[in-house]
């Protein structure tokens, strides 16, 4: 029997399709970890938690996430961000904050929960900009260039995803840095580390084929938006 299935186990090892995935999937491997080891010696200096060394910018980029949890409480990436916003308007690292997210139903509306945390926080509605396609980190970061002309800002969000965006924002000549907000761990570190790796990976796609933004639009002036 263990000869049969050594056997087996040979043949199948042998064909052409199994060879040429391996292949492939050392391909896949290798560009990752060298596309990892790029975007973390990109982020390295840019990007820090201690707003005693942060360096001043205009704008602050918020991403935005879901004010709630799915189980009814608080989001604790939400809460984090809010606070790390706030910290560092009041301690004059930022003069304005954009916020954006995702407001692709009338019911869902992450930058005016944004706004409303914000404002509650003390940050003042005339220092804030809200971005209502901000769909995806990489549609923040295009449209804070493209149609908000920012061409130097600090993004605000856990780490994970400010190394992602400050790597968006050099592709687009963006000269970003970054403020991170406390981690949340309750989530898992495996589960966010896979999630991450998938996002690393469509952000190389969009890059290499040129993809835009879901909307663009007309530009915005930061400070001089209309609201509703």
């Amino acid at each position: 029997m263990l000869i049969r299935v050594r056997s087996f186990v040979v043949r199948v090892f042998r064909g052409k399709w199994v060879r040429w995935s391996l292949v492939l999937l050392l391909l896949l491997m290798i560009v990752i970890t060298v596309g990892e080891k790029r975007i973390l010696d990109h982020s390295r200096e840019r990007l820090t938690g201690d707003i005693s060394v942060l360096r001043h910018n205009e704008v602050g980029v918020v991403f935005g996430t879901a004010a709630g949890s799915r189980g009814g409480g608080r989001n604790k990436f939400f809460v984090n961000r809010i606070n790390a916003a706030a910290a560092i308007y009041h301690a004059g690292k930022v003069d304005h904050l954009l916020l954006s997210g995702d407001n692709g139903t009338l019911s869902y509306n992450e930058p005016m929960a944004m706004r409303k945390a914000l404002m509650a926080a003390g940050v003042d509605s005339t220092d804030i900009t809200l971005d209502f396609a901000g769909f995806s980190t990489f549609d923040t970061v295009v449209r804070a260039k493209k149609v908000f002309g920012l061409d130097h800002y600090t993004v605000i969000s856990q780490r994970f995803q400010n190394e992602r965006a400050l790597w968006i924002a050099r592709a687009f000549g963006v000269d970003a840095i970054g403020f991170d907000a406390a981690a949340v761990t309750e989530y898992g570190s495996a589960y966010t580390w896979l999630r991450e790796r998938g996002a690393r990976i469509k952000m190389w796609i969009d890059l290499f084929i040129g993809k835009e933004p879901h909307f663009l639009g007309d530009p915005v002036t930061i400070g001089e938006q209309k609201l509703p």
